[in-house]
């Protein structure tokens, strides 16, 4: 099945969607509020009975259904609100007096908010056009009455008989001495708390779709940003590389400080690298050509002549030049095989503490041996323990110091120093008097098949830059980093490796 795929745009758009939980937790809200409100005016309505029927108590002479008390009327008229009312039924379901409506009069007149016409449609508003029921057609179907007159004072809600409203009723006994008489019903329609309810919905909801489109403009116009971005990284992506796989050219990073930028600034320094191994592989062809076109013309011609040769002791000295140039491509060969057979190894090595003091002590006094015509001057602290193997340590060593004594110049020693750096890493380093390094160097020394050198050792073996490769794979086989630099006074040149030490 073919994956759906989706533009950062698109699924920035739907992310906006996230959006349409604030108004449904909104709405939730909304919803408890009103339930709260229920709650109050039920409440309200059960104490308004309740005081009623309190100044109704002891007084059974004023619910005799013969008479119509004026006195009844003139309580219920002192407690019913404008939007109230209130009703007195004597213990035969007679309704005795009654006081107030259940409509609103001012609500018809008042005018519509603004925002009404936008969103009201979607909301349902209350009415007060409604069909208001009179107190005698409740009598037989309200549970809240009965029980009232059994002495439990209850309420209800239930809607007018056209649906249009709900109507919520609280019924309070009326006792003489221990004997219900009567009761009280006080009765309003949940109108003005659902008046409040859809105007909060109706807030709400413009708010949402005001907030809503503003995220969602916003958002459009970032992720179009975004892409803009991204398309011209993924342009400068394929122009920077032909169909050759050749490096065309280089990609300017952003100065962006986003994941963006450090993402085009990252990509540039990915393209430079690999600029400069091309530079490398396109060098390494040419320095091996011209390394192994020397042995090869040896080889060569020395069997040329050794056909010529008419005597046996000619033939003999044709025989050793062609032994010495097999042995130049020789070893050659086994300084790259080194380098790749050293790179397989540590891939799979395992490391293991020591202390590199003794392993440095021991290879600087096998260098005294080694290069009689140089001088060594050695610095070492107590101990250092680092994380690695003592074998590669002191080929890391060999390398750094068969290079110090190739540009050691005058009567100056090979300085090796082991010494205790910040943070406790292990600082070992080589130093000797000779020139400075050439412009550039710096950054490339360390990698493979790159020389500084102009000319051959004294023994005219050929140095194709394997040796500080080495001791760089080394290093950070031991969890560290190699550098080299310039010797303050500009008179030489340091190479300082520095590893995680460990605590003794």
């Amino acid at each position: 099945m073919k994956r759906l795929r989706f533009s950062l745009r698109a699924k920035l758009a739907l992310v906006t969607l996230v959006l349409l939980a604030l108004p449904w937790a909104g709405a939730l809200y909304v919803n408890e509020v009103e339930r709260f409100l229920l709650e109050g005016q039920e409440q309200t309505l059960l104490a308004t009975a309740r005081a009623v029927a309190t100044a109704l108590h002891e007084r059974p002479h004023l619910l005799r259904p013969e008479r119509e008390d004026a006195e009844v009327t003139a309580i219920l008229a002192g407690v019913q609100r404008s939007s109230s009312r209130i009703w007195a039924v004597n213990r035969n379901l007679h309704v005795l007096a009654r006081a107030g409506t259940l409509k609103r009069p001012d609500v018809a007149a008042a005018e519509a908010p603004w925002w009404q016409p936008l969103v009201g449609w979607l909301i349902q508003h209350p009415t007060e056009d409604f069909t208001e029921a009179r107190p005698e057609d409740m009598l037989t179907g309200g549970g809240d009455i009965g029980a009232a007159l059994q002495g439990t004072p209850a309420t209800r809600t239930r809607r007018t008989p056209d649906g249009r409203a709900a109507v919520m009723s609280a019924a309070y006994p009326i006792w003489s001495g221990d004997e219900v008489v009567g009761a009280v019903v006080a009765e309003e329609t949940t109108n003005p708390i659902a008046s409040l309810r859809s105007s909060a919905l109706e807030r709400l909801l413009l708010v949402t779709l005001a907030s809503f489109a503003g995220v969602a403009a916003l958002l459009i116009a970032y992720a179009t940003r975004l892409s803009v971005r991204i398309r011209r990284l993924r342009d400068e992506a394929e122009s920077a590389i032909d169909a050759r796989g050749r490096i065309t050219r280089l990609a300017a990073g952003s100065d962006a400080g986003d994941e963006i930028g450090d993402l085009s600034r990252s990509f540039s320094a990915v393209l430079e690298r690999l600029a400069q191994h091309h530079a490398y592989l396109e060098s390494m062809a040419d320095r091996l050509s011209h390394e192994l076109r020397t042995p090869i013309a040896v080889v060569r011609s020395s069997l040329e002549n050794l056909k010529l040769a008419p005597e046996r002791a000619e033939a003999r000295s044709y025989i050793e030049r062609a032994e010495e140039g097999l042995q130049r491509l020789n070893r050659i060969l086994d300084r790259m095989v080194e380098a790749s057979r050293l790179e397989q190894s540590l891939a799979v090595a395992e490391r293991e503490r020591y202390d590199l003091v003794p392993v440095v002590r021991g290879c600087v006094e096998g260098y005294r041996i080694a290069y009689p015509d140089a001088r060594f001057a050695l610095e070492l602290p107590p101990h250092a323990e680092v994380q690695g193997f003592p074998d590669l340590a002191a080929q890391l060593l060999d390398k750094l110091v068969e290079n110090a004594v190739d540009f050691s110049r005058g009567d100056e020693p090979v300085k090796v120093s082991l010494a205790s750096g910040d943070e406790g890493a292990a600082l070992l380093t080589v130093a000797n008097k000779g020139p400075a390094l050439p412009p550039g160097a710096k950054a490339r020394l360390f990698e493979s098949m790159i020389s500084v050198r102009q000319t051959r050792d004294a023994a005219g073996h050929p140095h194709l830059g394997l040796g500080l490769y080495v001791a760089r794979l080394i290093a950070e086989f031991h969890g560290g980093s190699i550098l080299a630099a310039d010797l303050p006074d500009g008179a030489g040149v340091a190479v300082r490796v520095r590893m995680p030490a460990l605590a003794k």
